[in-house]
């Protein structure tokens, strides 16, 4: 394909959480976007004040639009997906999780466009084979819910494709907290669930550990602040090409304590911790995961250098440039 308009990064999924970011950030440094998404939810829409001149693309539209206008698409971030992991209907994955994503990946093979896509670690289940990015164990993995299916579905699949777009990178998305998250429910990260408990009650409620070798609260998360994920990923476009394609953790490699994390919101809002430890719910306590980590050689060896911030500076941050200032939106700053 001859491009001889001017470059275009399309971004799906575009009004949620990690995309709005994306979004804010590609738009600062003066790039032409794409904004696709199903735009009929305000509490979504919010993310994406100060973004009026985009275009917006209805999810469904999509193609149709790219045959009636050929845009001379430039790169494509694919970060749009259902997320509900308490969703239990396997054909809306199928259809929004797998088969759109092959939809948008046979799309850029065809125009050789390079395609960075979002999967998820929810793809390691209880993390019997590590957390390690490595294609060999991609079809002896086993997610522990329909959401987690779909995503290592859709990597098996795309590392089964003889052709594939130029350049192409699926991000395994660790514990990402961050503004714009704010219309996700139940969905939103810990951080802003904690943040908000302690806001109306003074108190934040943690799991009891179940298993002897671990102490209350001691059960670890990977926890990356969206800035840092987001940096990642512009590596990754920026250096398109020149890096081997195929899956790639992000998290920072470095997991921490519900207690840690806990202790970080108080110390942000100036309070003496105050931690009550609740038991886990029966229906989740057999599957509940004690650690998770990712392993970050891979991201490394891609010439990916700078420093991950840490968990205390990120939380403040989150919780005294956003929270605490009415769930500001995302700007790109």
């Amino acid at each position: 394909m001859t491009k001889s308009k001017k470059s275009i990064i399309l971004i799906t999924g575009a009004a949620g959480f990690i995309p709005s970011c994306l979004a804010h950030r590609l738009f600062k440094e003066g790039h032409d976007l794409v904004l696709v998404d199903s735009f009929h939810f305000p509490e979504k829409n919010k993310n994406l004040e100060g973004l009026s001149s985009c275009k917006r693309i209805e999810r469904d539209d999509l193609f149709t639009w790219i045959e009636e206008n050929e845009p001379a698409i430039d790169f494509v971030f694919h970060l749009g997906a259902r997320t509900d992991t308490t969703e239990t209907k396997k054909h809306i994955f199928d259809k929004l999780n797998v088969e759109y994503s092959q939809d948008i990946w046979r799309h850029c093979t065809l125009e050789d466009i390079p395609l960075i896509y979002a999967s998820s670690a929810a793809t390691y289940g209880l993390g019997e084979h590590g957390f390690v990015d490595d294609h060999e164990i991609v079809n002896s993995l086993k997610p522990l819910n329909a959401y987690g299916d779909s995503k290592n579905n859709f990597d098996k699949w795309a590392l089964r494709e003889f052709m594939s777009p130029p350049a192409w990178y699926g991000f395994k998305f660790f514990n990402v907290f961050g503004p714009n998250e704010y219309h996700k429910g139940r969905m939103a990260s810990v951080v802003f669930h904690f943040y908000n408990q302690l806001i109306k009650t003074g108190e934040v409620n943690l799991f009891k550990s179940h298993k002897n070798d671990y102490k209350n609260g001691e059960q670890t998360r990977d926890f990356i602040y969206v800035d840092d994920l987001i940096n990642v990923m512009l590596h990754f476009h920026d250096n398109e090409g020149k890096i081997n394609n195929g899956l790639y953790n992000i998290g920072t490699g470095n997991a921490r304590t519900y207690n840690d994390l806990a202790k970080a919101i108080f110390k942000a809002v100036g309070k003496d911790p105050l931690i009550n430890y609740i038991d886990t719910p029966e229906d989740i306590r057999e599957k509940y995961q004690y650690f998770t980590e990712a392993d970050m050689t891979k991201v490394k060896s891609a010439g990916y250098e700078k420093a991950f911030i840490s968990l205390e500076e990120t939380v403040a941050h989150y919780v005294n440039e956003y929270l605490a200032k009415g769930n500001k939106v995302y700007t790109g700053e």
